[in-house]
C-alpha cells in the first residue's frame, strides 16, 4: 500500500464536439467496447439477476470486471456503476463510478457535449490506483470522442 496521502476520488472530463444525443447513445455499459480501445469485449451477464444489470468487461490486458449498473437516467444523462468482481482481484475494496453528459448550450462550443467521468474509491485505494483510474478515464474519453467523430 502506498504511503503517499491521496484523495480517493478522481474526476476526468472533456468536451466532445458533437450533440448530446450522439454522445449519450454510446453510454451503455454493455457497449463500452464499441468505443473504449482498452476493452476487448463488453456484454450482459445472462441469468445473473432479474433485478440488476450486470455487464462483463474483458480488457485486452486480460483483466476481467463484472460491473453492476446502480443508476441510470435518460432524463439527466448519467449512469452510475460499481465493480462487483474482478480477475485478478482488485487491491482495494470498492469503487463507484459515474458518467454524466451535459449539452453545451452557448459559446464557441455550443452544440457540443461536456462529459464527466468520476470514480469514488474505498479508503484502501492507494495513489497508484487513483492515477491509473485517471489515465484510463482520459484514454476512454478520448476514444469516445474519436468514435463519435466517425459517425
Amino acid at each position: 500500500m502506498s504511503t503517499i496521502p491521496t484523495s480517493t476520488s478522481v474526476v476526468e472530463s472533456t468536451v466532445i464536439r458533437a450533440p448530446l444525443s450522439h454522445v449519450w447513445h454510446h453510454i451503455k455499459l454493455q457497449n463500452f467496447s464499441n468505443f473504449w480501445s482498452a476493452l476487448k469485449s463488453s456484454e450482459f451477464v445472462k441469468g445473473a439477476s432479474d433485478e440488476a444489470d450486470l455487464v462483463h468487461w474483458t480488457f485486452h490486458d486480460g483483466t476481467e470486471l463484472d460491473v453492476k449498473q446502480e443508476e441510470h437516467s435518460t432524463i439527466n444523462h448519467y449512469i452510475t456503476y460499481g465493480v462487483i468482481t474482478a480477475k485478478p482481484d482488485l487491491t482495494y475494496t470498492s469503487v463507484l463510478s459515474t458518467i454524466r453528459c451535459y449539452a453545451v448550450t452557448s459559446g464557441d462550443l455550443e452544440g457540443s457535449t461536456y462529459v464527466e467521468w468520476s470514480g469514488h474509491f474505498s479508503s484502501d485505494a492507494d495513489a497508484g490506483v487513483i492515477e491509473d483510474a485517471r489515465f484510463k478515464r482520459r484514454d476512454a474519453l478520448a476514444d469516445l470522442a474519436k468514435t463519435v467523430a466517425k459517425k
